[in-house]
């Protein structure tokens, strides 16, 4: 006989697990407290190394159902998903995820979404990888210098501006250098004054 589980993740302590759980419950899977599974950890974190996930898998059986309330509670990403869902299907464990539709993520139909927003999710990574490249040729084309400053150039704004009698704080507002890389410069040209 097949037991529902349920897990509900939430990224941060000022988010809670609330409306997941009242979402399953919404669409009549009765799940008894002990099978409901909650954690509050980061998406990008692999579901076999979240605690509470590793914990979840050593209650199911084979036969069982986990119920998510969306696909983004097992992961962030469409290969650690997909390899949760994989893993969890070797076990004989059926995924139902509500946001789409419920199906169950094991069977043909789930397994041809999985592979559909596998698809999507490459698709948008090959455009913003296409879309960075595009930009990085016309800044080129432009005469825009690409890369971090050459340091050599670098401290010799910094030094320059030093000798204008400006601030650490107002060189890196002038030059838009990070605080820490105009001290860093500042820095280095008053250990060597010392050295002299």
């Amino acid at each position: 006989m097949s037991r529902p589980f349920a897990y509900c993740r939430v990224s941060t302590t000022e988010q809670t697990t609330t409306n997941q759980i009242h979402e399953i419950e919404g669409a009549g899977f009765a799940i008894q407290p002990q099978r409901i599974v909650t954690e509050t950890i980061s998406g990008s974190v692999a579901a076999s190394e979240r605690p509470g996930f590793r914990q979840l898998l050593q209650k199911m059986e084979s036969g069982d159902v986990l119920v998510v309330s969306k696909l983004d509670r097992l992961g962030r990403n469409a290969m650690d998903v997909r390899m949760t869902i994989e893993s969890l299907e070797k076990s004989g464990i059926r995924v139902h995820c509500l946001a789409l539709g419920g199906v169950d993520l094991t069977s043909p139909a789930g397994k041809m979404t999985m592979q559909v927003l596998g698809a999507v999710a490459e698709f948008e990574r090959d455009l913003l990888i296409e879309r960075t490249q595009a930009g990085l040729i016309r800044a080129k084309a432009e005469g825009k210098k690409l890369g971090r400053p050459e340091a050599a150039s670098t401290t010799a704004i910094v030094l320059e501006l030093k000798s204008q009698k400006f601030s650490q704080s107002q060189v890196a507002a002038k030059t838009g250098l990070g605080i820490a890389t105009v001290k860093r410069h500042w820095n280095k040209f008053e250990k060597t004054l010392a050295q002299k």
